[in-house]
C-alpha cells in the first residue's frame, strides 16, 4: 500500500487536491524536500510531484528555498492552514455576493415573463391572492364556488369592484347555499349587480379576472391549502372554456323583475331545481319540511309539473327564474 493511499483528505474542503495533499503530508515530515524525494516516497514522477509543489506554495503552504535546486519546506501548518481557510472563506463571500446579484438579473429578466403557473401556500395566501385577482380585473370577475371556504364566506372587495364597473359573474354549487350566512350573502350581492346561478354536482372552486387571471385551489382539504395562480396559457384558455359550460348549463338564481311568482316560491323553487334536500329548503326558509312539501305540490299544480326539475324546466322557459 502507498503512502499516498494511507493520506485522508482533509485538506479537499479547502481546495486542495488530494496528490497535491499526500505531497503536502510528505513535505511537512522532511526539513527540507526536493521533488525527486517525494516522488521516489510517493512512486511517481518526480515532474509530478514538482507541478503540485508550486500549486502548494501558491497556496501558502510551501515556499521553496533560495539557489539553482529545487527545494522545497512546509510553512508551518497552523499559520499556512489558517491564512488559507480565510482566503477561502473570502473568496466563498464573494461567490454569495454574486449569487445575489445573478438572483437579482434572474428575477429581473422574468418580471414580464411571469410563471403560467404558480403555486401558493395556505389559507392566508390564497385570501391574498383572491383579492389581487379582483383588484386587478377591469372588465369581469368569473367564478364557481362550492364549500368549503378557507376564510369568510363574504366577499366585501366583490361591492368595491362592481362600483367601478367590474361585472362579476357566479356560478354556485346547490351546497353553497346550506353553508350559514351565504344565501344572505348571496342574496345581497345579486341586488348590487352579481349575475348569479347554481348548478348540481360542481366539484371545483375558481376564480378568473378577464383572460388575464385565474385562482383555482388544488384541493377542498383545508388542512393543506394549495392553490394554482394560472396566467395566460393553453391551460388558462381551458379554465375559461370550463366555466363558460359550467355557465351555460346552470339555472339563474336571480329573477326578473317582472316576475310572477311569490319571492318565497321563487326562492323554494329556485332551491328545489338546485338540488338541495327537502330538510335543507326547509331550514334555508324558516318552514318545516310538511310546509315546504305542501307548497312544492301547490307549485307543481301551478306550472303543470310533476316533479321538482320539471318545474325548475318550464318555470326556466317562461323566464320565472
Amino acid at each position: 500500500m502507498s503512502h499516498h493511499s494511507r493520506v485522508p483528505h482533509d485538506l479537499t474542503p479547502a481546495g486542495i487536491d488530494p496528490f497535491d495533499e499526500s505531497v503536502y503530508h510528505a513535505a511537512v515530515s522532511r526539513r527540507v524536500a526536493s521533488p525527486a524525494e517525494i516522488a521516489a516516497e510517493l512512486d511517481c514522477s518526480a515532474e509530478r510531484v514538482g507541478r503540485a509543489l508550486d500549486r502548494l506554495r501558491e497556496h501558502g503552504l510551501v515556499g521553496r528555498l533560495a539557489g539553482s535546486r529545487r527545494r522545497y519546506a512546509a510553512i508551518e501548518p497552523q499559520t499556512a492552514l489558517d491564512a488559507l481557510v480565510r482566503s477561502r472563506t473570502s473568496e466563498l463571500e464573494h461567490v454569495r455576493v454574486a449569487a445575489a446579484e445573478l438572483s437579482r438579473m434572474f428575477a429581473a429578466a422574468r418580471e414580464d415573463d411571469a410563471e403560467e403557473v404558480e403555486i401558493a401556500t395556505g389559507g392566508d395566501a390564497l385570501g391574498r391572492w383572491f383579492v389581487t385577482l379582483q383588484q386587478q380585473a377591469r372588465e369581469e370577475v368569473r367564478t364557481l364556488d362550492r364549500p368549503p371556504y378557507a376564510l369568510t364566506t363574504s366577499n366585501p372587495v366583490e361591492a368595491a369592484a362592481m362600483s367601478r364597473g367590474v361585472v362579476y359573474r357566479a356560478v354556485y354549487a346547490p351546497e353553497a347555499l346550506e353553508w350559514p350566512g351565504v344565501l344572505d350573502d348571496i342574496r345581497d350581492l345579486v341586488k348590487r349587480g352579481e349575475k348569479a346561478r347554481v348548478l348540481p354536482g360542481l366539484r371545483v372552486k375558481v376564480a378568473i379576472a378577464d383572460h388575464r387571471l385565474a385562482l383555482m385551489p388544488l384541493s377542498l382539504d383545508l388542512t393543506q391549502v394549495r392553490a394554482a395562480i394560472i396566467r395566460p396559457s393553453a391551460l388558462l384558455d381551458a379554465v375559461v372554456d370550463y366555466w363558460e359550460l359550467c355557465w351555460r348549463q346552470a339555472l339563474p338564481l336571480d329573477a326578473p323583475a317582472d316576475d310572477p311568482l311569490g319571492e318565497e316560491d321563487r326562492q323554494m323553487l329556485t332551491l328545489l331545481v338546485s338540488g338541495l334536500k327537502d330538510d335543507a329548503i326547509a331550514r334555508q326558509l324558516g318552514w318545516s319540511v310538511r310546509t315546504m312539501r305542501r307548497r312544492t305540490r301547490r307549485l307543481h299544480e301551478l306550472l303543470g309539473a310533476s316533479n321538482r326539475f320539471q318545474a325548475g324546466v318550464i318555470a326556466t322557459r317562461r323566464g320565472w327564474i
